[in-house]
């Protein structure tokens, strides 16, 4: 993990941060960290998914863990395209979605090796609770 925790309050991002939200496929960025990332860093309404300004929105609302994870794996994919940038990731699912950290962390474990890629700690306690 090596420090890569992303704050569990974002309230400004640098130059070259991304802020990573759960999102619903609609792109209505009506609430929790998707309100924030359109009001503040360019998400834009009507787009679920993807880079939006300097925001990366993960649909999270439309079923399951399995539903979520090709959604997960575009944007450590992504991610690793992009290494000049870093992805601040919220808990995403674990809000207004209503899922655990336990059933949304896993879906990342992908990511534990990209180092641009910051982790909420509770999911690193779900992915690497050895490190703890």
């Amino acid at each position: 993990m090596n420090g890569r925790i992303t704050s569990p309050r974002i309230t400004e991002l640098q130059p070259g941060e991304i802020f990573v939200f759960g999102s619903n496929l609609e792109g209505h960025h009506g609430g929790g960290a998707a309100l924030l990332a359109w009001k503040k860093w360019g998400a834009i309404w009507g787009q679920g998914a993807g880079l939006q300004g300097q925001t990366y929105g993960i649909p999270t609302m439309h079923g399951g863990p399995d539903r979520i994870k090709p959604y997960v794996d575009e944007f450590i994919s992504f991610a690793r395209q992009h290494p000049e940038l870093t992805f601040l990731v919220t808990e995403v699912g674990c809000g207004i979605a209503g899922f655990r950290p336990a059933e949304i962390a896993p879906l990342f474990r992908d990511a534990v090796d990209v180092e641009n890629i910051h982790l909420p700690q509770r999911f690193w306690e779900v992915l690497q609770p050895a490190a703890q």
